[in-house]
């Protein structure tokens, strides 16, 4: 079995296995034509069910035969042009090359011992980022494996900075369209879900910051302490980017630590056209950034970042077998000292690479050509009587329902929409989200993809439609 270990006696075969591997990706690549095969759980589940895992098949050939059958002649390919669902993006070649590499060094990023090199890799990207967002001399952070990681350590550092200890007392407040892993912090924090206080948001969807200063002043007043504001810079659902500067005002004014969730709206400091929707970011406590959103990087991808990094103290716990306290007087630069892992992959590398081989310039300009083709797909959305859509895209999100002109009910609207989008995903043809809207049932787009069209966003539109009034049909035809 010391064939199957990768060391300098089997380099040979590492590469021999992983160039087939790597063929055999690219050749599904260049034949896939929908995004999806469609095929269900109840069809798979078996397929994977009679894979006898105590029974190796020994050759890697074989095992990339099979793989085909198990993952991918079914996986959901996020490179299609016509894959509009999720905050999910096509990758760039040299981050994929980066994590080839870091793969195969299997670098752990915690310690310098285990991954010197990588720890300054890591920390010149923290720095690079720091930089671009503004944070100023004193800024550091870590990377993480996503977004809610991120939102979790951003919460854990406002707590402990917070004026009290009394977790009843502390309050955090975020709009209505904020990511649920806020809530979800709260709770995994001691403070409960009802900590968090839901700001309504205004016709464009952005946090109301007359209502957050009401609600700021209100909980003063109660003798509440303001634990955090979190802004979000590019929400989920609809792209949308709350009011930065004021939003940091008013953190100023009551003493809360201002956290920014930019994980989709981050790609916006590479842009050369956008980067002033950031406005105000520059003055966050804590920001998240998903570089494996709007920076095309492979998952996982992503980093918290601070304004004060003696800030990042509260993460951190001594091991005399990993990293005694002595290290930090002898200026040995241990990564697990601010992380809320320990073993930790080298991600980092995917973006170095990126950067290395095509500049943030490359990265910016893929990512403004998403948002300028939402606009074009909200100019379509809006000319298209069969569609009702909720707002004009700051990002690369469009959030639309199907309306049909002779059925005015509002629940058999929403069924409509339902099962046009699960009738889609069943026939492969596109992918598309879905979300509610003042309690509705709403279709989305998620535009990542620089190849996707605004005739593929038409298409789809067409095929949503065709299976909207085919449920309308069915149903007429029953009642």
């Amino acid at each position: 079995m010391r064939s199957h270990l990768l060391n300098d006696a089997t380099a040979e075969s590492y590469r021999l296995s992983v160039t087939e591997g790597v063929e055999r990706v690219a050749a599904k690549l260049a034949a896939t034509r929908r995004p999806f095969s469609g095929v269900t759980p109840a069809e798979l589940a078996p397929v994977i069910d009679a894979v006898d895992l105590d029974r190796p098949l020994g050759d890697a050939s074989a095992a990339l035969d099979e793989l085909e059958d198990v993952y991918l002649r079914d996986a959901v390919y996020f490179h299609h042009p016509r894959y509009l669902g999720h905050l999910n993006c096509p990758v760039v070649i040299p981050a994929v090359l980066g994590e080839a590499v870091l793969s195969a060094i299997n670098s752990s990023l915690d310690t310098w011992d285990q991954s010197a090199g990588g720890t300054l890799i890591e920390r010149k990207l923290i720095d690079w980022t720091t930089g671009r967002i503004g944070l100023g001399p004193a800024a550091d952070g870590v990377f993480t494996s996503g977004g809610t990681q991120s939102n979790l350590q951003a919460m854990l550092l406002a707590r402990e900075e917070a004026k009290t200890k009394d977790l009843a007392k502390l309050r955090i407040f975020s709009s209505e369209c904020s990511h649920f892993s806020v809530q979800k912090s709260a709770t995994l924090l001691g403070l409960g879900a009802d900590a968090v206080i839901s700001i309504p948001v205004d016709r464009n969807k952005r946090m109301q910051s007359v209502v957050l200063a009401a609600e700021l002043e209100a909980c003063r007043a109660e003798g509440l302490v303001p634990m955090a504001i979190v802004a979000t810079a590019g929400t989920t659902d609809f792209g949308s980017i709350d009011p930065l500067p004021e939003i940091a005002t008013l953190a100023d004014e009551y003493g809360a630590w201002m956290h920014v969730d930019a994980a989709y709206g981050c790609g916006l400091l590479a842009s050369r056209t956008r980067r002033h929707l950031l406005d105000g970011i520059e003055r966050a406590d804590s920001v998240t950034v998903d570089y494996h959103k709007s920076f095309f990087q492979p998952v996982s991808s992503s980093a918290l970042l601070v304004r004060d990094g003696a800030t990042l103290r509260h993460a951190t716990y001594h091991a005399d077998y990993l990293n005694p306290r002595r290290a930090v007087t002898e200026l040995i630069p241990n990564q697990v000292d601010k992380s809320l892992q320990t073993t930790r992959r080298f991600d980092a590398l995917k973006l170095w690479m990126t950067l290395r081989v095509m500049g943030a310039d490359g990265i910016g300009e893929l990512f403004d050509e998403v948002c300028d083709l939402a606009r074009e797909g909200h100019a379509l959305l809006a000319a298209d009587p069969r569609y009702d859509v909720v707002v004009e895209p700051q990002l690369s999100t469009l959030v639309y329902r199907y309306v049909p002109e002779a059925v005015t009910s509002p629940a058999e609207i929403d069924r409509a929409n339902l099962y046009a989008r699960k009738a889609l995903f069943a026939s492969g043809e596109a992918v598309v989200a879905g979300t509610k809207v003042d309690g509705r049932q709403y279709l989305k787009f998620t535009l990542l993809n620089p190849e996707t069209t605004a005739a593929d966003i038409a298409a789809v539109l067409d095929l949503i439609a065709g299976h909207a009034e085919q449920y309308l049909g069915e149903t007429l035809v029953h009642a």
